[in-house]
């Protein structure tokens, strides 16, 4: 009987890897627990999927919620969203954000390089939050945004709450700060107790959230 949620992790550069049967369909036989990995038939529930991503995974995962709730999967119910220190950013600063012109010419030069054709830094692949719809086609009822103190973008993560929380969105939302702390720090000290303190809030928000 499935008993574990889903955790389907997002890291750039984003891809899909999907396998096809013989005759060239789309093998998703697992969902019905008739596919060739016995351990995902036995446990993986496939009523409780979760996204994740760290950085501009976050942003992934966000965008995959997104168009998961216009182009529904047969077999999958996507419960919620797991965002650690998303890479979100935008042209004006939100709450105590950095305003040091130079600082912000810096992030938006790295995002122009990452993203050439981009149209700034209000394009909603960084900026998904002043789109002021995003939250009537998320996919999702539950979203945990882990953030951490010391990090610049932190107050992006804050912003993304608080426009889900006065939207109207159908869901529950909460953010979890680690103190002390900078961008992504748990995926480079993974050991230490706040990456520990992380880990054990993602799974606790997960069970939470099994139907």
């Amino acid at each position: 009987m499935a008993e574990w949620p889903i955790l389907v992790h997002c890291r750039p550069p984003s891809m899909v890897v999907v396998r096809r049967s013989d005759d060239g369909s789309v093998n998703t036989s697992h969902y019905d627990g008739n596919g060739p990995e016995q351990w995902l038939n036995r446990y993986a529930d496939f009523e409780n999927v979760y996204l994740s991503g760290d950085s501009a995974g976050a942003n992934i995962a966000h965008h995959i919620a997104i168009k998961t709730s216009k182009e529904k999967l047969d077999g999958m119910n996507l419960v919620g969203m797991i965002l650690s220190h998303p890479y979100f950013w935008g042209k004006e600063p939100v709450g105590d954000e950095v305003k040091n012109p130079a600082v912000r010419a810096k992030f938006e030069g790295v995002w122009r390089l990452a993203s050439p054709t981009t149209s700034g830094s209000d394009d909603p692949l960084i900026n998904p939050i002043d789109d002021q719809s995003f939250e009537r086609f998320l996919g999702c009822k539950r979203v945990l945004i882990c953030v951490a103190e010391n990090d610049i973008l932190k107050y992006r993560g804050w912003y993304y709450c608080e426009k889900l929380k006065n939207s109207g969105w159908d869901g529950e939302v909460e953010v979890m700060e680690a103190e002390g702390e900078d961008h992504v720090f748990h995926l480079r000290n993974s050991c230490c107790s706040n990456a520990v303190a992380k880990l054990k809030k993602v799974a606790e928000f997960m069970n939470q959230g099994k139907a």
